[in-house]
């Protein structure tokens, strides 16, 4: 499948009007970028509400007929996710309220501003961050994680898997995480002796329905894991609120996430809802690319939002070297800022 960006951006404004006027700040310029429909502020445009999902009765049943894809990074435990291209296949056999299933099926789009932000597709710098977790030897032992935009939930499951206290996955759309995220995470939950990965390199591969029957999650498994887990769909706005009102409040030790900052329209929501939920000595582990063409957004004008708000510091721990500049990035509270 082919796959393109669909934003409606402000066509009186481009990239280049957000970077040039060096005398306003980017702060400033960011209200120049048109507002994705959920953010524009319309009178009878709502933002979209966060709500918390919960995993059905019977959990097995989302894995009825699942063909799904292992992912081994170094000493990483595998990872197993449903195959993306037979999961596009059947969105006519699977309940979505959002309708964003067949719209994306229809205009082979992973991106329609203010319907559906692309957690149905794995992003090709989730795998970075994969191996720069593997690298620098984060083990996510007793600590809270949240995954953010979390799409097939790979980096929520992985320190799900390294014994993470609890994991909270969310995402803008819960057709994504009550279809794929949870469906994900039930088919980690299984003993993890049963792995016959080798463990060593970088390997994908799919398994077909005759060995299928040999992964079903176990009971104790799934009833050790799943308790760790809550999630989340809607705005970010929204969700920051939801997160604030629980008791106590939701802080998290870890902030997972990949491929969110190609729009300068959400960084204002972003960035408040990493300094409102990390931890005091928390940290936000970030993949991106440089720049998303037709869409605007990247790293450098992150990092430069980032920098004008004064709350965090912002550090780089991978750049790719070829092609499209990709990168994974961490961010810690300023000293002076606790």
């Amino acid at each position: 499948m082919s796959f393109s960006f669909n934003f409606d951006v402000n066509p009186t404004t481009t990239t280049d009007d957000v970077q040039g006027d060096a005398c306003a700040s980017l702060t400033d310029k960011i209200g120049l970028v048109a507002k994705p429909e959920n953010e524009r502020g319309g009178s009878g445009e709502a933002v979209k509400e966060a709500k918390e999902h919960f995993p059905p009765s019977d959990p097995q049943h989302l894995l009825d007929d699942a063909i799904y894809e292992t992912l081994t990074i170094g000493t990483l435990p595998p990872l197993r996710f449903l195959n993306e291209t037979l999961f596009e296949k059947t969105v006519n056999e699977r309940e979505d309220t959002e309708n964003i299933l067949s719209r994306t099926a229809e205009q082979r789009s992973d991106l329609i501003s203010g319907v559906y932000e692309g957690g149905l597709k794995v992003w090709e710098c989730t795998y970075d961050l994969l191996e720069v977790i593997e690298r620098e030897g984060e083990t996510f032992g007793a600590k809270a994680v949240l995954d953010l935009g979390c799409g097939a939930g790979l980096l929520g499951i992985l320190s799900l898997k390294r014994t993470a206290r609890e994991v909270h996955f969310q995402d803008y759309n819960s057709t994504v995480l009550e279809q794929l995220t949870m469906s994900n995470v039930i088919l980690n939950c299984q003993d993890d002796d049963s792995d016959d990965d080798d463990g060593k390199g970088k390997s994908l591969q799919t398994t077909d329905k005759e060995e299928e029957s040999k992964i079903k999650p176990k009971r104790g498994r799934r009833d050790l894991l799943l308790p760790r887990c809550r999630f989340f769909s809607g705005d970010w706005r929204t969700f920051l609120i939801l997160a604030s009102s629980q008791v106590p409040p939701l802080k998290y030790d870890i902030i997972l996430t990949s491929e969110t900052i190609y729009n300068t329209a959400y960084y204002p929501a972003l960035h408040d809802t990493f300094q409102r939920l990390l931890a005091p000595r928390g940290q936000v582990y970030l993949a991106t690319k440089s720049h998303y063409f037709g869409v605007g957004g990247g790293l450098h004008l992150f990092e430069t939002f980032v920098e004008e708000r004064g709350v965090f510091a912002v550090n780089r721990l991978w750049d790719s070297q070829d092609g499209l500049k990709r990168h994974v990035v961490v961010l810690r509270f300023k000293k002076e800022s606790h």
